[in-house]
């Protein structure tokens, strides 16, 4: 039996051809104030794919978001380490792993449970920043202490909108004139409770507390946490204009893969429990949903990503209008993707690409972009219904692999404070140190030509993921279940070349993996099965290299 954190994550890396990379270079700045630091927008969205314009999607409008990247680094291979909201959260909030965390479900709050392990706000609010929480940033509940892990996190209570109470309740219109809890619900905003939508609050919010800031003149720490496009599909109305069904194409593999082992597959009971979806009467788990109801699925989602980027184009154009443009850090990400039928599958709770693969880019003024002149503004606000907007290019790029565990020691590289340790094994009594890369070496601070690790090979970069399951075969907890009920746990390498899974069982009163104990196994090619639908793992032509890749 083996801990699999962080010994079980080595032992799957045996079989890796991997070469030691150089020490990552780390901030050299001491925080002994924080006077005349860069402040932080962090801008958190709720199970975001890349379907983006800037990310190479030629359907959706998002020319807010397409145009703070144009001004940012932006990641093309960033990935979550886990595909559900609150252990991702919390995860790249602390910069540790759910293996560390010790947190796979809602149910817990890591202080206690795990270890009283430092945050990013946390550490921001320890040297002289003012932090700030608006809407979802932490999941709310257990795992946050009921409380947004407030007061450790922040300088004042984290702000809710009031709204966000009729989220999951009956205020969608369905054809029958009466109102329902649906999956696809698009709204007229002045029928709706308390004539507003979450996301439109928490952007006041943020702007009102930008607004102070500017008079205040304190370095600050704001995130921002955006629900949608998180189930259900609640949304002003006229943002599906933008996305007529008849250009709505169906994922590129609408089907269950012959090869995927049971183990695998999520049976999204979630969308499940949604009247307008109750009544299509889809068998479980494997479904699949008629075809023009997934038309009016994705077509919802994309509108529910246009509907954020408005939000997120208010925000960053109020950043601009206070001249703050010039002096704050702006990240942008998500804490997972969302599979849209790619699989048979719509829901997260796997460990494929379309599920952990996120957006994240950061504009860090003076680095990534020329600071703005004198009455320039980077951020205008622009319209996702104005037919001539052209599509706008994202600035620099990079293909690495990372991870979003990577988001604590970057951060505080780039705002100029001490990058915390490498976390020892094991690191349960360590409150401050961090499992994550910092990612300083690509935003080219100093002599790139004399840094090795600048020049690092691609394919000794891995991002890991792992997804908890309480049995072999899809059932009705499978997507979420309790730690109590996690029987086998999915861990997962992504490299440039292949993602390699293997499921293992798993006592979670212990937190203790079995690598002995294989239930099964996944291999699929990056170049020849993007889509990772071809599952090799035992494929008797490939039986070496997955015998190569076991622990």
């Amino acid at each position: 039996m083996l801990p699999p954190s962080p010994p079980g994550w080595r032992l799957l890396r045996l079989g890796l051809v991997l070469v030691s990379i150089g020490t990552v270079l780390e901030a050299s700045v001491q925080a002994n104030s924080a006077t005349g630091a860069l402040n932080v927008l962090l801008i958190i969205v709720d199970d975001l794919r890349p379907s983006l314009g800037c990310y190479g999607d030629k359907l959706v409008r998002s020319p807010n978001i397409d145009q703070l990247a144009s001004h940012s680094l932006l990641f093309q291979n960033a990935f979550a380490q886990q595909a559900v909201c609150a252990p991702s959260r919390v995860s790249f909030l602390t910069g540790r792993r759910p293996d560390t965390t010790r947190l796979y479900d809602f149910n817990s709050y890591w202080r206690v449970h795990a270890g009283n392990f430092s945050t990013i706000p946390q550490y921001f609010k320890e040297n002289g920043y003012l932090t700030m929480s608006v809407g979802k940033v932490f999941h709310p509940g257990i795992s946050s202490n009921h409380s947004d892990d407030s007061p450790y996190s922040w300088s004042f209570p984290p702000y809710h909108p009031s709204s966000e109470k009729y989220e999951n309740t009956k205020t969608c219109r369905g054809q029958d004139g009466e109102l329902h809890a649906n999956l696809l619900c698009p709204v007229d905003i002045v029928d709706v409770p308390e004539g507003t939508l979450p996301d439109k609050q928490s952007t006041e919010q943020a702007i009102r507390l930008l607004e102070k800031m500017k008079t205040t003149g304190s370095p600050f720490f704001l995130a921002v946490g955006y629900h949608k496009p998180h189930i259900p599909f609640r949304y002003p109305k006229e943002f599906q204009k933008l996305y007529p069904l008849e250009n709505i194409t169906l994922a590129p593999d609408p089907q269950v893969p012959d090869g995927l082992p049971p183990v695998a597959y999520n049976p999204w009971m979630d969308i499940r429990q949604r009247e307008d979806v109750q009544a299509l009467n889809i068998s479980i788990p494997y479904g699949p949903i008629p075809v023009d109801f997934q038309r009016k699925i994705r077509q919802s989602y994309f509108a529910s990503v246009s509907y954020l980027d408005t939000q997120v184009g208010h925000l960053l154009s109020t950043l601009d209008d206070l001249q703050l443009a010039n002096n704050t850090i702006i990240v942008f990400t998500s804490d997972h993707g969302w599979a849209l039928g790619e699989h048979g599958e719509w829901a997260k709770y796997s460990n494929f690409d379309v599920t952990t693969r996120v957006p994240l880019m950061f504009y860090v003024p003076g680095r990534t972009a020329l600071l703005p002149k004198a009455g320039e503004k980077f951020f205008p606000y622009l319209d996702p219904f104005d037919s001539t907007t052209e599509l706008i290019e994202p600035g620099r790029q990079t293909t690495d692999l990372v991870e979003l565990v990577s988001l604590f020691p970057t951060l505080a590289a780039l705002a100029g404070l001490q990058v915390p340790p490498h976390c020892p094994v094991p690191s349960f009594h360590v409150e401050l140190c961090r499992e994550g890369q910092n990612l300083l070496k690509h935003f080219q601070f100093h002599d790139v030509e004399n840094d090795p690790y600048l020049h690092s090979n691609p394919r000794e970069l891995i991002a890991y993921s792992q997804y908890p399951r309480p049995a072999d075969s899809p059932q009705w907890n499978s997507d979420k279940p309790s730690l109590k009920d996690i029987k086998i746990m999915g861990y997962s390498i992504r490299t440039i070349d292949y993602r390699y899974t293997i499921w293992v069982g798993f006592n979670p009163d212990e937190f203790m993996a079995n690598f002995s104990d294989i239930h099964a196994g996944e291999l699929y090619f990056v170049d020849s099965d993007p889509l990772e639908d071809h599952n090799i793992y035992n494929d008797s032509q490939h039986g070496e290299l997955a015998q190569s890749l076991m622990p």
